[in-house]
């Protein structure tokens, strides 16, 4: 109603129902006409590439099809902003990937969208900005490659030997 979308670390989705289940029971508190919810429910499960598994249950999803499915759920109600806390957490390579993908397909939508993560690389990659945390407080903030060349960043946080592009293609 706020207009924020969440997407917590832990697992969130309704392990008992279907992916279509799981993305109505949020459009279903919505106060739409039945055929919006269903137009929505149809333009979230094809933008987050979850079609094919749409009649599975919760329970039987792969990490990265749960993380699509949290995300579809989190999108239900159009947020202007969104926070992902940990969203690479338990999910593998590829799926990091899809949702890196997905991070930049929402800030092409102007959706804005803060990010709590430990996975330094893949967060760096897809943010605008950055702020880094020591006992709860900002130690620095700045650009990625502004954190990444910074010495007490490297000292403190990132590592001495840190480098940001560790997968660019040679």
């Amino acid at each position: 109603k706020k207009g924020i979308g969440y997407l917590p670390q832990e697992a969130s989705i309704f392990r008992r129902l279907t992916v279509d289940d799981n993305i109505m029971a949020i459009l279903q508190m919505l106060d739409l006409p039945d055929k919006e919810r269903k137009e929505r429910q149809e333009k979230l499960l094809e933008e987050l590439g979850i079609v094919k598994v749409r009649k599975t249950m919760g329970y039987q999803l792969s990490g990265g099809e749960r993380r699509r499915t949290e995300i579809a759920r989190a999108l239900a109600t159009e947020p202007k902003f969104i926070l992902l806390d940990e969203p690479f957490a338990g999910v593998d390579p590829i799926a990091v990937e899809d949702i890196m993908n997905i991070v930049a397909n929402l800030k092409n939508k102007n959706i804005g969208i803060l990010i709590t993560d430990h996975n330094v690389h893949e967060t760096l990659s897809i943010v605008d900005r950055a702020y880094i945390l020591i006992n709860g407080q900002i130690f620095k903030e700045g650009t990625a490659d502004l954190l990444a060349k910074d010495n007490d960043v490297r000292k403190m946080y990132l590592g001495e030997k840190f480098r940001l592009d560790r997968y660019s293609e040679d």
